[in-house]
């Protein structure tokens, strides 16, 4: 499933404004993994506007928006299209110099914080666009790629995803592709990577890695979030970890901005302020919890229970969003609650997006 598939969107609600959001308004903030809706759609669609209003609203410098279908395992045979799919959401960027750019260097990020605009940064979650050609890294990259995630849930030809048993890890030809995403100056992302690809790769990259949208296995037993031993190897190398919003996060019931802050919590502790961030694996915009809506949740959540990301006792009526966070502005919210249970503004900063940023630019120079 595709983002558009996977959540009904809707009308933003105003963003608030307290004195951490004017403390706050020149630092960078980052979503490791945010959908830019109005990238999928026409301006003749009648979700257009509030698509477009949520852009304001949203306060981000910056979205880690994903390009291609999800480790789809077509994408090799289609590589031209996502190709052409860059060039087109490039495109809409275009059409609102006003509120948006195209994010391709140091320079592009720290322009889009200065002039308090939403930067796309373009990725694959999964490496299945590349296939067997290593050349196609220089393409994407002229197209506009600038973080490139290695697998999706289940094996590719770089190595395993999450949920594939087997746990075979970082192929040979995954070894190269990292070698060559490194020489091209992209960030290698191993979100959705399984436990020995994750530490494989960890241990194979020279510059810093992120894993876009993840959490804590610790605090809850799923493939789909880190270990201990992974955070730490993973700061060891400089790397980000941005927590993600979705059910992940606990075994049962419905996840809440606490779930979220208690797994920062569990990350800083682990691998240090410097080394986690946020990636929501959201829309930027709220969402309407309509009868429709509600009625493709519970279709969603049933069909990742099949597939092994959830556990099969998990309530088909769980959001993926936090429903306290279901708010345009939900990282000054969150922002919030940080600094009232004590976290310094400059730890805050940090999280919001400052060690994403430091990650990006160390990596694109």
């Amino acid at each position: 499933m595709n983002r558009p598939q996977f959540l009904t969107l809707a009308r933003p609600a105003a963003a608030g404004t307290t004195a951490g959001a004017s403390r706050r308004r020149d630092a960078f903030v980052i979503d490791g993994a945010g959908g830019v809706d109005l990238l999928y759609l026409t301006p003749d669609s009648p979700d257009y506007a509030a698509a477009l209003q949520a852009v304001r609203d949203c306060g981000l410098t910056a979205a880690v928006m994903t390009v291609t279908p999800n480790g789809r395992r077509h994408a090799d045979a289609t590589w031209q299209s996502m190709k052409q799919r860059l060039i087109d959401y490039d495109a809409v960027v275009m059409r609102h110099p006003d509120r948006m750019l195209t994010v391709r260097s140091r320079a592009d990020l720290e322009r889009a914080r200065r002039e308090h605009k939403l930067g796309i940064v373009f990725t694959f979650q999964g490496a299945e666009p590349i296939g067997e050609d290593l050349d196609r890294v220089t393409l994407f990259r002229d197209a506009g790629l600038r973080v490139l995630q290695l697998t999706h849930n289940v094996r590719n030809l770089i190595g395993d995803g999450s949920l594939e048993p087997g746990d075979a890890g970082l192929s040979r030809h995954g070894h190269a592709l990292i070698e060559r995403l490194e020489a091209e100056r992209i960030v290698v992302d191993l979100a959705h990577g399984g436990a020995r690809t994750t530490r494989e790769a960890i241990a194979a990259a020279t510059r810093p890695l992120l894993v876009s949208h993840s959490g804590c296995r610790a605090l809850a037993d799923s493939p789909r979030l880190l270990q201990d031993a992974q955070l730490k190897q993973l700061a060891d190398r400089g790397g980000v970890v941005g927590i993600i919003f979705w059910p992940y996060l606990r075994t049962q019931g419905q996840q809440t901005a606490a779930d979220v802050i208690r797994h920062v919590e569990h990350a800083i502790t682990v691998c240090g302020e410097d080394h986690v961030g946020l990636g929501t694996d959201l829309s930027i915009q709220p969402t309407v919890l309509t009868p429709a809506f509600r009625e493709e949740n519970a279709r969603n959540i049933r069909d990742a229970i099949a597939m092994g990301a959830f556990a099969a006792d998990r309530d088909p009526q769980l959001f993926l969003f936090p429903p306290d966070l279901n708010t345009a502005d939900r990282f000054e919210r969150l922002a919030c609650l940080l600094s009232a249970r004590g976290h310094a503004e400059a730890r805050i900063a940090k999280i919001l997006g400052g060690n994403f940023a430091r990650v990006l630019g160390d990596v694109w120079g």
